[in-house]
């Protein structure tokens, strides 16, 4: 998966998990703030990610990402989610603990800190 998209689903676990109302998520691989607007429920979202200048929208487990022109699959149960990234052909899971989200990227193999 790629960096801003990963940072838009840890954006999306969080904002769902935490019912923050954040204005941004902090990537901390990239060391930086990732400046994102719109709305997220547990029906739809609508976010625009302004490092890609992009939208990413969609039923909560049928997202479009019009940054990399793919879809992505999300699901959440509790605390923990879990999807597929059709631009990258990987798949990711993570977990939301309060303001902290934790994603592993399986095209990575690696795992990737956020907070909201």
């Amino acid at each position: 998966m790629k960096p801003g998209t990963r940072a838009c689903i840890a954006y999306i676990a969080g904002t769902i998990n935490g019912n923050n109302r954040s204005s941004s998520v902090y990537d901390y691989t990239r060391s930086k703030h990732v400046s994102i607007s719109g709305t997220v429920d547990e029906k739809k979202v609508n976010i625009f990610d302004y490092d890609r200048s992009c939208h990413l929208q969609g039923s909560l487990n049928n997202l479009y990402d019009y940054g990399n022109s793919a879809h992505i699959t999300f699901q959440i149960s509790g605390r923990n989610f879990k999807g597929y990234d059709y631009d990258t052909s990987s798949h990711y899971s993570g977990t939301v603990n309060g303001n902290s989200i934790s994603i592993y990227d399986y095209s990575e193999s690696s795992h990737f800190s956020y907070s909201v």
